[in-house]
């Protein structure tokens, strides 16, 4: 993916940094879908997943999973959503990798099953 415009993510403020390690960081969402929705971002500028070094995954996958440990104390959701929009026909708008955290909360929507199947909603219910 080419960018036109800088990368927002390249030229994050320090002040919006909640974590970090030697490969990325963590950042609460600009444009949260739900309270806490936070975002794991590679320092490295690469628009796919696909495209991260073995260290990489796993120096991600740690703070993710530190991000997740640091919503439940703060927000104690009921669940969460992870997602990456990876490559544009996916809803990637900005083209540098970033992990979605989404924090799910009872009562958020009427029935949550299916989660991210509702991308396609006429696909999404496969249950009876």
């Amino acid at each position: 993916m080419q960018a036109s415009n800088p990368c927002p993510f390249c030229m994050l403020s320090e002040g919006r940094i909640l974590l970090s390690n030697d490969c990325g960081k963590v950042v609460r969402d600009a444009f949260p879908i739900s309270p806490g929705h936070t975002l794991v971002i590679p320092h490295r500028h690469v628009g796919s997943m696909f495209d991260l070094q073995p260290a990489e995954w796993s120096a991600l996958f740690e703070l993710l999973t530190a991000a997740k440990g640091d919503l439940h104390r703060e927000f104690a959701p009921a669940a969460y959503n992870v997602g990456v929009n990876d490559g544009p026909m996916a809803g990637q708008t900005v083209p540098h990798l970033h992990i979605h955290l989404i924090p799910r909360y009872e009562g958020d929507m009427p029935d949550p099953r299916g989660g991210v199947r509702w991308i396609l909603p006429e696909r999404a219910k496969y249950w009876p």
